[in-house]
């Protein structure tokens, strides 16, 4: 079945329950589930694999014990069945757990709950799920990683869920032209659903061959994400792509001072797309250097992620607009941005990449730790042809980059692309704002000038009402309504 008939019919069956409310609780209700089914592969693989395997889930709480069987538990047993499971995962024993795996399971259960009312469309669901998902055969794990990027795709209606999810032409985009390789390791210190982090593993593709490689890639990856929700949804999808027990901390990155970090704390690679538009509180903004305190979380981020970086480590990421010409604070973090790494490039996306969630002007910012700014490339990625804004049924695609990957190749000038050098930018007082989009100018007109045209503008207007309510009149008049 196609992945959109699979989301469908999963919906389908919920939308019936009546404990399920929106596509939040949806799409929290069906990962749990994906990620029990999952896990439970694993522990197949690990104990097959492993010859220090030690088991993880309680037998009778195993996804193919109570999940399996079609004809199984259903109604009020299959509820109460999933009450004791509850409630036991998230008291699991985790003393004896060299691996973490009792501690990921205990983490992952203590975040989410089961919402649906019905356990006779309980067991509907779970039996939709095993018919289409089936991870002993690859054709069907891939269809789990489609099935879940549609789910994903959904967060974009589901209220402030949307924040969380980042259109994947833009995290691969980022992470082709950072170009980790195999080995580095890379953090998304805000990494929502693990859009970059699974984008990391697939550009590994075909370079995991030997036992090495694979330890290679479980102990690089890691993502720290604040939110319970989006946290378990990016640990299901790193289970999905290969990683065993996800390095995700549930924390918030930026409540740990910039001084503190160690050098285990320091990575080769950094991509993301921190929240903007929000505040933190006051005690949290003191995580950072008294000159580079601010309340914007972008800009906290920033600081914390230039401390995070090891002298040659290489960061893309996405920051809104007023991150590039604002002053004050933010011209201060820019100052520190271009003196301790050479921001090399920044490219201005369209309008509404990341629409309907928000509609707020967006740039990709690269950057090295280690030597200074000498000058900035700017590119203005222009939409595409046919295109007046994208939605969530025409978002950006893969293609709509291709432009800018060519002018990658071989940067030059052109009428979407300019060189400044650093001494511009500081002689504007670390503006950044050089990307070519040509801003709404509003004309200044003296008081007098303001209040005469103000008045002839406001006459034509009434004129203009006047004359529409006379025309009601007299078409009230016609049909004899008084």
């Amino acid at each position: 079945m196609a992945v959109s008939g699979t989301t469908k019919a999963l919906k389908d069956i919920m939308r019936i329950d009546a404990g399920i409310n929106g596509d939040a609780q949806y799409i929290e209700q069906i990962t749990w589930m994906l990620f029990l089914k999952a896990f439970d592969f694993k522990e197949d693989e690990w104990e097959l694999t492993e010859d220090d395997y030690y088991p993880v889930v309680p037998e009778q709480y195993r996804w193919k014990s109570w999940a399996e069987d079609a004809e199984g538990a259903t109604g009020d047993a299959l509820l109460a069945h999933i009450d004791a499971m509850f409630k036991d995962l998230r008291k699991l024993d985790i003393s004896d757990d060299a691996k973490k795996r009792k501690w990921l399971i205990r983490s992952i259960m203590d975040g989410v709950n089961n919402f649906m009312k019905s356990g006779t469309l309980l067991r509907q669901v779970i039996n939709k799920i095993n018919e289409d998902i089936d991870f002993y055969s690859m054709p069907s794990g891939h269809l789990f990683n489609g099935l879940y990027e549609s789910m994903l795709k959904d967060l974009q209606s589901a209220g402030k869920a949307g924040e969380f999810y980042t259109p994947r032409p833009v995290t691969r985009f980022i992470v082709e032209m950072v170009a980790p390789k195999l080995g580095e390791s890379v953090l998304d210190p805000a990494c929502g659903t693990g859009g970059f982090l699974t984008s990391v593993i697939d550009s590994y593709e075909g370079n995991i061959n030997t036992t090495e490689d694979y330890r290679k890639l479980q102990q690089t990856i890691r993502g720290i994400e604040k939110k319970p929700f989006p946290y378990l949804l990016c640990v299901t999808n790193l289970l999905a792509h290969k990683i065993d027990v996800p390095n995700i901390r549930h924390d918030n990155t930026l409540r740990i001072s910039t001084t503190d970090y160690s050098i285990k704390d320091k990575v080769d690679v950094i991509v993301t797309n921190p929240p903007f538009g929000g505040a933190e509180e006051k005690a949290i903004s003191q995580s950072v250097p008294a000159e580079l305190r601010n309340t914007e979380t972008a800009d906290l981020f920033l600081v914390h992620i230039m401390a995070l970086l090891k002298d040659g480590g290489r960061c893309g990421m996405v920051l809104p607009d007023g991150f590039l010409f604002g002053g004050g604070v933010k011209s201060a973090i820019k100052r520190k941005l271009v003196e301790s790494c050479n921001l090399h490039t920044i490219i201005r996306l369209p309008k509404d990449v990341f629409a309907p969630y928000t509609n707020i002007n967006t740039n990709l910012l690269f950057f090295r730790k280690g030597t200074p700014t000498k000058g900035v490339w700017f590119y203005r990625l222009e939409m595409p042809q046919g295109y007046k804004h994208f939605s969530k049924t025409r978002p950006i695609l893969d293609e709509h980059f291709q432009p800018v990957r060519e002018w990658w190749k071989n940067k030059t000038e052109s009428d979407v692309s300019q060189f400044v050098p650093i001494e511009d930018i500081i002689a504007a007082d670390y503006n950044l704002d050089f990307c070519g989009f040509p801003h709404d100018t509003q004309e200044i007109l003296p008081p007098e000038e303001f209040i005469s045209q103000y008045l002839q503008e406001k006459a034509v207007i009434s004129a203009r009402i006047e004359a529409l309510l006379a025309q009601i009149s007299d078409a009230m008049k016609q049909e004899g309504i008084k």
